[in-house]
């Protein structure tokens, strides 16, 4: 899954991202000159006139009668999604890097290194029962279209999991990935503008990266596309609000999990749950990153009348749902899963399109987690 449709990111004059709070709008005269601003202060005037657009956008709400559709048909509408934009809608996050330096680690700097120098990281329980339900469903789909850059993939390794998964049983020595001594978590991949990047930029033989998405048009595409390789790879179908799914690695082993503009699709009284089961994946020390959109974002202000399906979610026009958050609201939902804070932060940028001569605030809020290295997560 993804979000509401844009993201954004000041450059260097090498072309390099710079990392977001490093670019400031001193003087109003000079909006146009770049792209974007960070850490844009908003007056009380423009703060006011949010909260009131946000008042009257949210009195009319979706009937019970459509909210209970976009909740049971919520795949079809992101397959729908997905094969009418295929890969050509969002752009490789090669951003993430510099803000998440967790997913391309070195030797030499890697937070969670340090905090495993006690443990080996390759170190999994035995073989033991999933907590998170009946075996996981993945569903396999073959494409013969050499379009997109995609190509064929035969996958008897998913196969042989999908079976084993259906007895429960998650095994250190037979799940995808076991003996990695990195392993990175996508939850709501979409068509691996996340994945392939990390994939081609993070040369670690040790990594592994396993992806999921609620839509089986998405994981399809990202297992057709031509740098999709089993041997570092693992894309699968999975709806993290299903306590009946299983995820196919067992707990504490991963190093990183990354949500990103997906928590947000989500009902908001089915959060808590999801992010509680992808806590027991991560090991002592594994950290949990978010970006996501935040309240009052440009996006929650254009919704219109009759798009609200409770505070501050809404549906697109495309029946996909999105979630405005607050930092206080995302704080409370990672703790309560068992993590500690180690970033907190709202992105609030100012966003500028000098050919229109229009300017455009939006209001993202980035997350970084990490489990306890010991400690009872959330059920």
């Amino acid at each position: 899954m993804a979000g509401t449709y844009g993201e954004g990111a000041p450059r260097e004059p090498s072309g390099k991202r710079q990392q977001f709070g490093s670019r400031f709008l001193s003087d109003p005269a000079r909006v146009f000159r770049h792209n974007a601003w960070d850490n844009v202060e908003w007056s009380e005037e423009q703060a006011a006139a949010a909260e009131k657009k946000v008042r009257e956008n949210s009195t009319q709400r979706v009937c019970q009668e459509k909210q209970a559709d976009y909740e049971i048909n919520a795949h079809r509408y992101w397959n729908d999604f997905y094969k009418i934009h295929e890969n050509g809608f969002f752009k490789d996050r090669h951003w993430l890097f510099t803000e998440f330096p967790e997913l391309a680690p070195s030797p030499n700097q890697s937070d969670l290194t340090d905090l495993h120098t006690e443990n080996k990281k390759s170190e999994v329980p035995g073989c033991r029962r999933s907590e998170d339900g009946p075996g996981l469903i993945i569903e396999q789909h073959k494409c013969s279209s050499n379009s997109l850059g995609h190509k064929t993939q035969t996958l008897p390794v998913e196969e042989s999991v999908t079976q084993k998964l259906g007895h429960l049983e998650i095994c250190a020595n037979e799940f995808p990935g076991s003996l990695a001594t990195y392993r990175i978590l996508e939850v709501g991949c979409g068509v691996g503008n996340t994945v392939f990047p990390i994939l081609q930029t993070n040369n670690d033989p040790g990594l592994f990266v396993y992806c999921c998405d609620f839509s089986s048009t998405a994981v399809e595409l990202v297992r057709t596309n031509s740098a999709y390789d089993p041997s570092r790879c693992f894309a699968f179908v999975h709806d993290l609000c299903d306590e009946d799914q299983s995820y196919p690695v067992p707990r504490d082993s991963l190093d990183v999990i990354i949500l990103i503009f997906v928590l947000s699709a989500v009902v908001p009284d089915k959060m808590q749950k999801a992010l509680n089961r992808l806590s027991q994946l991560l090991k002592p020390g594994g950290m949990m990153l978010l970006r996501d959109y935040g309240r009052y974002d440009m996006a929650q202000l254009r919704f219109k009348k009759g798009q609200c399906l409770s505070e501050n979610f809404y549906v697109r026009g495309d029946g996909t749902r999105v979630y405005f958050f607050t930092q206080d609201e995302l704080n409370t939902l990672f703790t309560t899963a068992g993590l500690e804070k180690v970033q907190n932060l709202v992105d609030r940028r100012l966003q500028v399109n000098r050919g229109k001569q229009l300017t455009m605030y939006r209001v993202w809020i980035q997350c970084k987690y990490r489990k306890p290295l010991s400690s009872n997560t959330g059920s």
